[in-house]
C-alpha cells in the first residue's frame, strides 16, 4: 500500500492510524518547522522555552499514552549540538511530560552503526514507514506497507534504539542547551 496524507490532516492520522506504537528516526541537523517559530528566536536569544503541553500535539500524545500507547523517538545529535538540536534538548521535557519516550545518540556513534543515511521517518505498529515531504507545495506525509522498507525501518529502530540513551541520561553529559 502506497498512500499520502496531507499536511492538514497528519495531527488526526496521529490520533488515529495506530494501535500500539510511533516511532521516530529524527536525523536532521535542522528542521524549518522550529526555525520559523518565535520560540525558537527567543532561544536562540537565551530565553528558556516555557513547558508547552497544551498545545495539540502534546494534548494528543498524552491521550495516546494513557491509552497504553507507545511514542519514541531517537534523535540524532552533532558534536556540538546544532542551535536546533539544542532547542529539541530543552524543549524535550514538555514531550517526556506529555509520555514520549526520547533518546539520544551522537551522530559519530550513528555513523559507526550505519544510521545517518536512513533519514527521519515514523514507524507506526512496526508495519506503516511514513515520511514527510516538505520539499513542494503539496506538502504531506507518504505512507508505505510495502514488506522491503518496513523491515528495513524495523532494523533501524531495532538498532538505534539499543544505542540512544534516555533523554535524562543524555541531558547529563552535553552543555546546558540554553
Amino acid at each position: 500500500m502506497q498512500s499520502t496524507v496531507p499536511a492538514t490532516g497528519i495531527l488526526d492520522f496521529f490520533r488515529d492510524g495506530f494501535e500500539h506504537t510511533a516511532w521516530r528516526l529524527e536525523t536532521r541537523r535542522e528542521y524549518a518547522a522550529d526555525q520559523g517559530t518565535e520560540e525558537y528566536q527567543r532561544f536562540l536569544q537565551g530565553v528558556a522555552p516555557p513547558l508547552d503541553d497544551g498545545g495539540p500535539w502534546f494534548t494528543n500524545a498524552r491521550a495516546q499514552t494513557a491509552d497504553g500507547r507507545r511514542i519514541e523517538r531517537v534523535r540524532l545529535v552533532d558534536e556540538p549540538p546544532t542551535d536546533n538540536q539544542r532547542y529539541l534538548l530543552a524543549t524535550t521535557p514538555a514531550n517526556l511530560a506529555a509520555g514520549e519516550d526520547i533518546r539520544y545518540l551522537y551522530r559519530a556513534e550513528a555513523d559507526a552503526i550505519g544510521l545517518t543515511d536512513a533519514g527521519d521517518f515514523w514507524l507506526f505498529d512496526s508495519r506503516v514507514l511514513a515520511r514527510f515531504n516538505w520539499d513542494d507545495a503539496d506538502r504531506r506525509m507518504e505512507l508505505t506497507t510495502d514488506p522491503e522498507h518496513v523491515v528495513w525501518a524495523c532494523q533501524v529502530r531495532d538498532a538505534a534504539w539499543h544505542y540512544a540513551v534516555p533523554y535524562e541520561d543524555f541531558s547529563s553529559r552535553v552543555p546546558s542547551p540554553m
